[in-house]
């Protein structure tokens, strides 16, 4: 199998704006993802296929040449770090905000924070840098019950429309970072299999600069 190219990808959103650009690349899945519990997808180029893991394993399996591909928002690169991996196209796509965010109209208390996110050590990162002292505290889901119940005075997450945040008293405080999906390449992968690798690049490259001129905004 060291000739396979292998591209690790997720279910949801950011696969469904990922696929039409592993088109332009001539890479189509042949299986119905929806329909199917495969893990393994084979894909209209026979040196190509596809696997369908956790969002936040993406980078793992692509540092450890489980992948030479995989698309993962750039949220999940930075909590995980981005050791062993290039990234070499921004897919401007799944665009959004990671934030800071606690309930509306109520300052940040003076001193230590309690801060609940699934982005543990980016969080904590973030806050060292501020010079803040921060207790992290690790959820998976509902992160806006957290200040609404007292477990912590803010949190961190991904913010989209805001809408959640305002249904649930809360309100979006500080930018960390503006996200979008990235195409990140195991180091060896980019150097053992270049000639392979580099015109898949290339042609989802080009593929986001047409959508960029469609869509300007």
């Amino acid at each position: 199998m060291t000739d396979t190219i292998t591209i690790a990808l997720s279910k949801g959103r950011i696969l469904k704006e990922t696929l039409p650009l592993l088109a332009e690349a001539g890479i189509e899945l042949l299986d119905d993802i929806d329909k199917s519990r495969k893990l393994v997808f084979p894909t209209t180029d026979p040196n190509v296929r596809v696997l369908i893991i956790r969002a936040t394993d993406v980078p793992t399996y692509v540092q450890y040449g489980g992948a030479d591909l995989g698309v993962a928002g750039k949220d999940v690169l930075m909590e995980h770090g981005g050791e062993g991996l290039y990234e070499p196209l921004d897919l401007n796509i799944s665009r959004c905000r990671l934030m800071t965010a606690g309930p509306k109209g109520v300052a940040p208390p003076q001193g230590r924070l309690r801060v609940a996110t699934k982005f543990v050590n980016l969080a904590r990162r973030y806050y060292a840098a501020k010079g803040l002292q921060a207790d992290i505290i690790k959820l998976y889901g509902a992160m806006e019950l957290a200040p609404i119940l007292g477990l912590a005075d803010e949190i961190v997450d991904i913010v989209d429309t805001g809408n959640t945040l305002k249904a649930n008293g809360l309100e979006a405080r500080e930018l960390i970072a503006n996200i979008s999906t990235r195409l990140v390449a195991n180091r060896a992968s980019m150097k053992i299999k270049h000639q392979k690798l580099h015109p898949i690049i290339e042609k989802m490259g080009a593929a986001v600069e047409r959508c960029k001129v469609a869509d300007p905004a």
